[in-house]
């Protein structure tokens, strides 16, 4: 039986609810599965864009290696294969506590799976101390 687009829309939104849920617990290796083989990763929007495992894992270590991470949904739109969402992340590491809050745009796969992320956000100007 073929899928709906009601079923990739139900798994696209658990996707990225689980993205946010991740990105707090500081799963790398879980972020990493919502990730189809040779997914890109670009964040922020003109960084080098990341497209191993490895690669995903490490970047993802950069914030859920710190000392806290508290990721919250704002909100999210989903239409076809595309999801659009922002969200809020604190980070702390010793005394130093940032925040930002980016936009992500999410392309998936037929199964759920995330086939490209681009972040857009600018480290000069949304990247906050607190």
């Amino acid at each position: 039986m073929a899928e709906t687009a009601t079923d990739l829309t139900a798994k696209i939104d658990a996707a990225v609810d689980r993205y946010i849920e991740l990105l707090t617990s500081g799963d790398t290796e879980a972020i990493a599965d919502l990730y189809a083989e040779g997914a890109t990763v670009e964040d922020p929007i003109g960084a080098p864009v990341r497209s191993t495992r490895a690669e995903l894992i490490e970047f993802y270590g950069l914030v859920c290696n710190l000392d806290e991470h508290t990721a919250t949904l704002k909100w999210k739109k989903i239409a076809g294969d595309t999801a659009v969402f922002e969200f809020h992340l604190f980070t702390k590491a010793g005394d130093a506590g940032f925040e930002i809050t980016p936009i992500d745009i999410m392309v998936f796969d037929a199964d759920g799976k995330v086939k490209s992320m681009r972040a857009v956000w600018d480290p000069a100007t949304d990247l906050k101390q607190v």
